[in-house]
């Protein structure tokens, strides 16, 4: 895989987001959160970079990159769309919402749509096991998600559906 250059911007980005938790590596989840928030995501090159201000191994960052399903290294759409696949809600027919998000955006689970506006992603669990099934786009949640309701969300995405960025 070639590697890319980081931009002046993510490069200042990154730098200013560990001096803003000076560059303790015990903060190193928050220092993430924040630079993906920013960035989008976290390729290895701005794992590198994160790893060189917190005076920490590559290895380090890549190992949490990786742990958390939060985290993603490839770029997200605009409308970065999580069903949750935990047990409430799969058993409640995550599964089936899932399969309908997949037809409808024609993508599979990791992917961005051509047109860049919605990625597909399924989450172990975001806590919210009274509404299973639970969807998110963006930061906003959706409840007691049926296959019908996907065709609607989707709409409401082409005016803005996000509550973040």
């Amino acid at each position: 895989m070639p590697k890319i250059k980081l931009s002046e911007y993510a490069t200042t980005t990154i730098k200013e987001v560990c001096a803003s938790f000076n560059h303790n590596e015990g903060e190193l989840i928050n220092v993430l959160h924040q630079v993906q928030h920013k960035l989008g995501y976290l390729p290895a090159e701005v794992q590198e970079l994160v790893a060189i201000e917190l005076n920490i191994p590559v290895a380090k960052v890549y190992g949490v990159v990786t742990f958390y399903s939060f985290f993603t290294m490839l770029p997200q759409g605009e409308n970065p769309i999580s069903v949750c696949m935990g047990t409430a809600c799969y058993v409640r027919g995550a599964e089936q919402v899932l399969d309908e998000f997949r037809r409808q955006l024609k993508i599979d689970v990791g992917e961005t749509s051509a047109d860049g506006k919605f990625s597909l992603n399924a989450l172990r669990c975001v806590g919210a096991c009274g509404l299973a099934p639970v969807v998110m786009v963006g930061d906003r949640v959706h409840g007691r998600v049926s296959p019908s309701d996907v065709k609607k969300i989707l709409a409401e995405c082409k005016d803005g559906c996000l509550t973040h960025n």
